[in-house]
């Protein structure tokens, strides 16, 4: 199966604080890993139950599964990443 990605609006922000490498980087592996196989990325527990996360080096996508599309939520630092979504 073949899952469309969507962002929520507040990620283009995150994005504007990182670097255009990094943001090209990430946004491979997105595409690479969340189109075909987002159920093999581990889910997040407490308070952001139900939640998934995708490590690219020192960011962290944070997302969920909505039937057949992946809602990107968050793309920040991995000291950020946890704080609020």
């Amino acid at each position: 199966m073949t899952y469309k990605i969507a962002f929520k609006k507040s990620v283009s922000r995150d994005l504007k604080k990182i670097g255009k490498e990094q943001i090209e980087r990430i946004l491979s592996k997105i595409e690479e890993n969340l189109v075909k196989t987002p159920k093999q990325c581990p889910l997040l527990s407490g308070k952001f139950a139900g939640l998934r996360k995708l490590r690219v080096g020192d960011y962290r996508v944070i997302f969920t599964i909505l039937d057949d599309t992946v809602l990107i939520l968050r793309v920040s630092h991995r000291k950020e990443s946890y704080k609020k979504i």
